[in-house]
């Protein structure tokens, strides 16, 4: 009879990353760097979100961007052109995800010293960038009204690790069969923590009230590190 051996792993396959992770954010919070990962599928309206986005908060802080893509510089080229920030586009070598080492070589090269606020535009994956820790202080995710509102049924944890979800697209609301309701229930049951914004990146609807959390949070790392 073959034998049967079962290892048991009790140290994270992910702990490497998490150190990493860690040790990022301890860089960040010295130079008060609120830094946030933002996640999507391909289309939800990321770069244009995001444009709008810096747009609104380019007066009032000093902000960087850096898009991951498996080989184009479209999306980073986009918001520096919109925006007028400096961008950095990190190309991942063909994999689903970035992780915390990719960020922290990234966020290296493009220096920090001089920002308040750095955005990550994580490639378009529902799946592989939920699993990474990049370092980042705070996860928001895009779903926008054509994906569907089951996606919380079909990607978990994607929506599990997400401190804001933003529902995109709303001006399309009329156009597809996407229950508000039913997907907030669907969210609330993997992350009763998670806040859901429904927004229009295209005409501007519900931004503000993505801004105003997006500076509460930056005043509370800034005051707890000062």
């Amino acid at each position: 009879m073959a034998e049967v051996r079962v290892i048991k792993l009790n140290e994270s396959v992910y702990s490497k990353n998490d150190n990493q992770a860690d040790m990022t954010r301890r860089m960040l919070n010295d130079k008060k760097v609120f830094f946030v990962n933002i996640m999507s599928s391909p289309g939800s309206g990321k770069t244009t979100m995001l444009s709008r986005l810096i747009n609104m908060l380019k007066d009032d802080y000093r902000i960087g961007e850096m898009d991951v893509d498996i080989e184009s510089d479209i999306d980073a080229r986009r918001v520096a052109e919109s925006t007028g920030v400096k961008t950095m586009q990190i190309h991942n070598g063909g994999l689903c995800h970035i992780d915390a080492k990719m960020t922290a070589d990234a966020i290296s090269e493009y220096g920090v010293d001089d920002l308040d606020i750095l955005f990550l535009e994580n490639i378009g994956n529902l799946v592989c960038p939920a699993e990474f820790d990049t370092g980042a202080h705070r996860n928001v995710m895009i779903l926008s009204v054509p994906e569907g509102d089951d996606k919380p049924l079909k990607y978990p944890l994607m929506f599990s690790v997400c401190n804001v979800v933003l529902v995109n697209k709303i001006d399309t609301l009329k156009a597809f069969d996407f229950d508000m309701q039913k997907f907030t229930n669907h969210v609330k049951e993997l992350n009763p923590n998670a806040i859901i914004m429904p927004i229009s990146a295209k005409t501007g609807e519900g931004m503000e009230q993505f801004v105003t959390w997006l500076a509460d949070e930056r005043k509370k790392l800034t005051e707890k590190y000062s």
